[in-house]
């Protein structure tokens, strides 16, 4: 397109009528041209003439009406007939106000920029933007993004021959949430975006699975780009593979650990807790004594990742809840500590013996390095040879604890980042894949899923000085973190059928475009609207489909029903896999 050509040229025929009543966000227009009227639709373009011939206000349409009135015929009765009355419609549309574009703006040429320098004023003309218009306006929008900053998403609804492209800096810098029903296309959209970014050079992402729907996209034998952890179930005790991930009890800080194990309500709770810290503390202390850290032991915490044995830890707790104490000439008496740590021990006691945990509480004598815990972090947060985008399948976890080793991960690598020189920081971004389950709204979260949330929320209002942002992926928005949601910046959402999450879109948006939330439960599988910081205008787009496709494919069971039928031989295999807790290897 000639940049001398104004993108937006309108004849009368698209006169769509004048303005009729402005307040701040919105813009009513009476129509004058009814034909015009039955081609619009909700979420059409309406340009506005501005206060130059050069500019456009951009509205997008939410409400289209036509009322009928009685009104005197235009010709006078004859004597001695009466006056007669006719139906005369009247047609308004209103819209909501989202931008201002100039056909020359300065030293540049057909510009779109959000929010409007002035406000239409009454009578202005109105006219509809389609056909050409459509189309050279929808190939201006990000059309001035740098080709670097540039991130495809798909195609403009309004119109399938423009691509919707958004600013990547932006839909990453400031937190972003992918929402959406299922079967909606989510996990598509997901894949697709982590696709777009491998093929940058140094991207970095790390992805939390929940359900190990990602693992095609680190099959390097079909083209996958992605290098994939498993957090090690009970069948990687022995002998782990190379890509299972432990996360020793060390890493945990004092306040994780004690709300896996410790019980609020036993009355001995604060001495427990007492106990536990003191003996952490010491033992870390010792570690380091080792290691020959006499610089991190002036200054180290209760806290610090610090490798220490945990069956250490219960000889000591064992000797506090049997020493005697000593009183009037020697005598025994009951210890300060003497059978108060019991019900502690006993918890602790069994998540050791539980091999779900064994991830945790058995990691291989490589986790309990001092220097293992760098090497770790580096091959989560580094980016090189293709391996930017890191998949961590969190499938064999337990529920019950999920959300603390979530936090626990989440919380080391941004304590990692926060650390870090700023020169040499490069950004990191956390995709949180079905967040409800680890992220709920805090009213809802127990004393476990507290600690994750406290992490996560740290990373939500601070983790952008740092570069360090969220990309939370939901069904369910209402029943994640609020805190959370309403520091995402940015929103891909995707059919939502369920009122409660629609109302929850709609609160985080503007006044001016929560109108736009009114087509989320019509939208196709595959579409989606875009909105927040990183696109110009707020739009209904058609998304790419991935070249790997994630393992979340709805199955068609009607079909399968009459073509496929199940495999005994699979579910005995399933009830063995069930009973020893670890999932066959592909071979």
């Amino acid at each position: 397109m000639n940049d001398t050509v104004a993108a937006l040229q309108f004849t009368e025929a698209e006169l769509l009528g004048k303005v009729a009543a402005v307040d701040t966000s919105r813009v009513s227009i009476d129509v004058s041209n009814p034909v015009l009227l039955t081609r619009i639709g909700i979420g059409n373009l309406i340009a506005v003439r501005g206060s130059t011939e050069r500019e456009y206000l951009i509205a997008v349409t939410e409400r289209v009406t036509r009322s009928m009135r009685d009104e005197l015929a235009a010709e006078l009765p004859e004597e001695g007939e009466d006056s007669e009355f006719v139906s005369v419609p009247t047609d308004l549309v209103r819209g909501a106000l989202i931008g201002t574009f100039r056909t020359v703006d300065g030293d540049k040429k057909n510009t779109f920029k959000r929010g409007a320098d002035s406000f239409p004023q009454i009578d202005r003309e109105c006219f509809v933007v389609d056909a050409a218009n459509l189309q050279r306006f929808m190939g201006i929008l990000g059309a001035e993004f740098p080709e670097n900053e540039r991130l495809k998403l798909g195609m403009f609804v309004a119109d399938r021959t423009a691509e919707a492209i958004v600013s990547g800096d932006k839909f990453f810098q400031r937190h972003a949430a992918i929402l959406g029903s299922t079967g909606s296309g989510k996990s598509y959209a997901v894949a697709l975006i982590l696709e777009r970014a491998a093929k940058l050079r140094f991207p970095n992402i790390v992805v939390f699975d929940m359900h190990g729907e990602y693992a095609p996209l680190a099959d390097a034998k079909h083209g996958g780009f992605a290098k994939r952890f498993r957090v090690a179930g009970p069948g990687d005790l022995e002998s782990p593979d190379d890509d299972a991930l432990f996360l020793p009890y060390w890493l945990l800080n004092r306040d994780e650990m004690l709300s896996m194990i410790l019980d609020r309500s036993d009355q001995n709770a604060p001495n427990q807790a007492s106990r536990f810290t003191l003996h952490v503390r010491a033992l870390k202390q010792r570690t380091l004594e080792a290691e020959d850290q006499p610089e991190v032991a002036k200054t180290f915490t209760v806290d610090s990742p610090i490798p220490y044995s945990i069956t250490d830890l219960i000889a000591f707790l064992r000797t506090d809840n049997t020493t005697k104490g000593t009183g009037k000439n020697g005598a025994p008496i009951k210890g300060d500590w003497e059978d108060k740590l019991t019900r502690f021990i006993s918890r602790l006691d069994a998540k050791l013996d539980d091999r779900r945990y064994g991830f945790m509480f058995s990691p291989p004598d490589r986790a309990m390095t001092y220097d293992w815990l760098a090497t770790q972090v580096a091959q989560l947060l580094g980016s090189n040879g293709g391996d930017g985008i890191k998949v961590i399948d969190f499938s064999e976890v337990p529920s019950d604890v999920l959300p603390v080793v979530t936090g626990t991960l989440a919380r080391l690598l941004y304590d990692v980042q926060f650390w870090m020189d700023s020169a040499k920081r490069t950004p990191v971004t956390l995709l949180c894949d079905e967040a409800h389950l680890y992220l709920p709204v805090r009213d809802d979260a127990d004393a476990v899923q507290r600690q994750a949330l406290g992490a996560f929320e740290r990373i939500a209002k601070e983790g952008r000085k740092y570069g360090f942002s969220l990309l939370v992926v939901s069904q369910r928005p209402s029943d994640v973190s609020k805190t959370i949601l309403s520091q995402c910046n940015n929103f891909l959402s995707l059919r939502l059928t369920n009122d409660t999450d629609q109302a929850v879109i709609k609160r985080l948006m503007p006044d001016s475009l929560s109108g736009l939330t009114s087509m989320l439960p019509l939208l196709d599988t595959g579409e989606a609207l875009m909105l927040g910081d990183a696109v110009l205008l707020p739009s209904r787009i058609r998304l790419d489909k991935p070249e790997i496709t994630p393992d979340s494919a709805t199955r068609d069971f009607w079909k399968e029903w009459s073509e496929v039928a199940p495999d005994g031989a699979a579910i005995g295999f399933a009830v063995e896999a069930l009973r020893s807790q670890t999932r066959p290897k592909p071979g």
